[in-house]
């Protein structure tokens, strides 16, 4: 399969189609006017999860109406959908820090996100993406002031300076290299279980380009230059506040020298290779909803069956 044919990749987590209504957000108080409406959809987060089952075997949120209990100060407006239904996200106490969801059902991003429709997929990221940056964003970087939630959970202000802080995203690039002999090089992390491996990835500098970035992060893991470099496409990483920007990229040579601080283990693989590897168990793969598996399956010319798709557990299902 030639890299330079469908040029933009169909990423599971870029499909959002809520309306955030950022201007409607400043007027007036779009969690109390969305908590009063009973036609509101209520999902409720825990330890990043949202409860999920399936419908006529498609993988669906679980909503509910709004509750009397439901907290403002816990809710999060997410925005509405095309037939102007309103999506609010709840955290849901899971009684420590670090939290338990013991049901069955309870899904991550990573587990669901790419079997949900688009709506769906875009509501549970954009309340991950919220929940992430409310737990780490309690106080003003300017001064250490408490800060307080303002238009919906897209805003917060700090009580002594009176200064306002939005979600902030963290760029990172993701690469597929391949060599001359349409090869792919994929790499394990230290922190990664044995046999897991990926494409490289990395996060801009101050004042670099996506493009410099993609240079410089592939030289400085494996020691070698890149070129050609083509854009496949981007979509939020939430864990916690990323954005990834996908490209495939040409190596100049096959000789890897490991930055071992952050590639314990590379190789290069033919699509045989590959998916032999992957369909055994021997090599675990990213998960599908990831920009990562998107650039590997681009590559190999189709979907891979991976023996780690395995761990993801089924969903209950409702009647309909």
């Amino acid at each position: 399969m030639s890299l330079d044919s469908e040029a933009l990749l169909d990423l599971s987590l870029s499909r959002g189609t809520l309306n955030r209504n950022g201007v409607s957000r400043r007027d007036s108080d779009p969690i109390a006017r969305a908590l009063s409406d009973s036609t509101t959809r209520v999902v409720e987060l825990a330890d990043g999860r949202a409860l999920t089952c399936r419908v006529d075997g498609r993988l669906r949120l679980v909503h509910r109406a709004p509750r009397f209990e439901d907290s403002v100060d816990h809710a999060l407006y997410l925005g509405h959908d095309a037939d102007g239904i309103a999506y609010v996200a709840v955290m849901r106490d899971t009684g420590h820090p670090g939290g338990h969801v013991p049901e069955r059902g309870w899904r991550s991003l990573r587990e669901a996100g790419a079997e949900l429709d688009d709506t769906e997929a875009g509501v549970l990221t954009t309340a991950v993406a919220l929940a992430n940056w409310h737990s780490r964003h309690q106080f003003c970087p300017r001064c250490g002031g408490s800060t307080v939630v303002e238009e919906g959970g897209w805003v917060r202000r700090c009580t002594v300076d009176g200064s306002q802080h939005y979600p902030r995203t963290d760029a990172a690039i993701i690469v597929a290299v391949i060599d001359e002999d349409e090869r792919i090089l994929l790499a394990r992390g230290p922190h990664w279980p044995e046999g897991r491996m990926s494409v490289l990835a990395g996060f801009l500098e101050a004042g670099e380009s996506l493009e410099a970035a993609v240079r410089r992060e592939i030289e400085e893991e494996v020691g070698i230059t890149v070129t050609d470099l083509v854009y496949r496409g981007n979509q939020p990483w939430p864990f916690p506040a990323s954005l990834m920007v996908g490209y495939t990229a040409r190596a100049t040579s096959t000789v890897l020298t490991l930055d071992r601080v952050e590639i314990v283990e590379a190789a290069w693989f033919t699509r045989g290779e590959l998916s032999h590897a992957a369909r055994s168990g021997h090599l675990g793969l990213p998960p599908r909803v990831s920009i990562a598996r998107h650039l590997i399956e681009h590559w190999h010319g189709g979907p891979i069956e991976a023996a780690s798709d395995a761990s993801v557990g089924p969903a209950p299902r409702v009647a309909t």
